[in-house]
């Protein structure tokens, strides 16, 4: 990202290296690196980030965040999860904030208008839902469905039913939050990111009766760790006496 926190460029990888990241800081002028991942990071890859940039962070429950969290076991919190929280702060910073990530599982989590994290929940993932049904049944097949499909309310065919099932499931849940939460705070902006997050869209969009919509970004957690990086960064320099 720029200094402005603009979206240079993103990858996917398979397997990131520390060839990798020679090749991104060669390709690239970058300054300062973050990294963060749910699984093993490879030491030689934190090295060569350590040494090819200005400011390094190693992303993990120790590192200083510009919120607040109440989490009562941050060492177990998802990085990914804080790390939205963090991205949908700065963008709505005087805001309560549900922020919804539909990956492998979908997480809910609010982040109040002090910049408190407060908690979350964690729901099966789209495709966690469907390959359970085929798995745990007998005669069930396995559904994939179109990012844009519109789903019927009432299936006419066994794909069609488990795909409503599924889709529609979700919508409400996503709806439920969303109710159940306007009971208690008046007001709070809704964030949906996550690879799944298309797949549902078009199900989940609130009524024209409702006030508030759901923003949509895709770059919520790299958003969020770019914030972290900068916030480290600025908290690293000596102070003017």
């Amino acid at each position: 990202m720029t200094d402005d926190g603009k979206m240079m460029n993103h990858f996917i990888y398979k397997q990131f290296s520390s060839a990798d990241v020679e090749r991104l800081f060669d390709l690239y002028d970058i300054s300062d690196s973050i990294i963060s991942s749910v699984v093993n990071i490879e030491a030689a890859v934190v090295n060569t980030l350590h040494r090819r940039s200005q400011h390094f962070v190693l992303f993990d429950h120790n590192t200083p965040v510009p919120i607040v969290n109440r989490y009562d076991t941050p060492q177990t919190l998802g990085q990914d999860r804080l790390a939205a929280a963090v991205g949908a702060k700065s963008l709505c910073p005087d805001e309560n904030l549900l922020i919804i990530d539909a990956g492998s599982a979908i997480t809910y989590d609010f982040v109040s208008d002090k910049g408190e994290y407060m908690g979350g929940n964690i729901a099966p993932g789209l495709k966690m839902r469907f390959t359970m049904l085929q798995r745990m049944t007998k005669k069930l097949p396995l559904v994939e469905v179109e990012e844009n499909e519109l789903i019927p309310l009432f299936g006419k065919n066994t794909r069609d039913a488990i795909a409503a099932g599924v889709i529609r499931g979700i919508a409400y849940e996503v709806k439920g939050y969303m109710r159940t939460l306007s009971e208690k705070v008046p007001h709070f902006q809704t964030f949906l990111t996550g690879g799944n997050a298309p797949y549902i869209l078009n199900n989940v969009r609130t009524s024209r009766t409702e006030k508030r919509d759901i923003r949509v970004e895709k770059n919520l957690v790299l958003i969020g760790l770019n914030t972290i990086l900068i916030f480290n960064k600025t908290a690293a320099k000596p102070q003017k006496e």
